[in-house]
């Protein structure tokens, strides 16, 4: 039962820093990265389709990154999907193939970024914080119920605690790195 009890935080402390490492790759550094337009759907024949399954994308220099779609007719619609996102991304359209440049980010921008991973990452450890407190619920439930004894109890919290550590440690790196990147001109 405790077993599966820390499996279970295991996972969703996991699952959790899964999310956070999606969400940081959104935030453009000033390099191009195709996770930047993960967010980006286009309207393929009545449904909101992911940019990347109507289209090819590459990222053939540092800062450019080019989208060229599977059916013609959809260039349009894709560059006006790009352009709707709260992406500030002007793509340049040749006729066959969209280019978008990314632009180096100024020091303002930089920081407000940095503002924002900061919040991203107090988000993480929020919910890191929330799945300790709902094993250590259950742990007590079970300790009530006399599933569990007293010492498997202090023992199961404490290894509770310390999943919980490890993963606000791997937060910490995460956004660590992800300043670093924003940073560095």
């Amino acid at each position: 039962m405790e077993k599966e009890l820390m499996k279970d935080a295991q996972y969703r402390m996991d699952k959790t820093l899964e999310v956070l490492r999606k969400d940081l790759a959104l935030i453009r550094t000033g390099r191009a990265s195709l996770a930047i337009l993960d967010g980006v759907t286009v309207d393929y024949y009545g449904a909101k389709t992911p940019l990347n399954q109507v289209a090819n994308l590459a990222v053939p220099e540092g800062n450019l990154i080019t989208v060229q779609p599977w059916e013609p007719p959809l260039l349009e619609t894709i560059e006006k999907a790009i352009l709707s996102s709260d992406l500030d991304l002007n793509p340049a359209n040749d006729g066959k193939t969209l280019r978008i440049h990314i632009p180096p980010l100024t020091e303002e921008r930089r920081k407000l970024l940095v503002k924002q991973v900061g919040k991203m990452a107090e988000e993480g450890r929020t919910a890191l914080r929330q799945v300790r407190r709902d094993a250590n619920d259950r742990l007590k439930r079970m300790l009530k119920d006399k599933e569990i004894s007293e010492d498997d109890e202090k023992r199961a919290l404490k290894e509770v605690q310390g999943l919980t550590d490890e993963h606000v440690k791997k937060v910490d790196e995460i956004v660590k790195n992800k300043e670093q990147d924003l940073m560095t001109v």
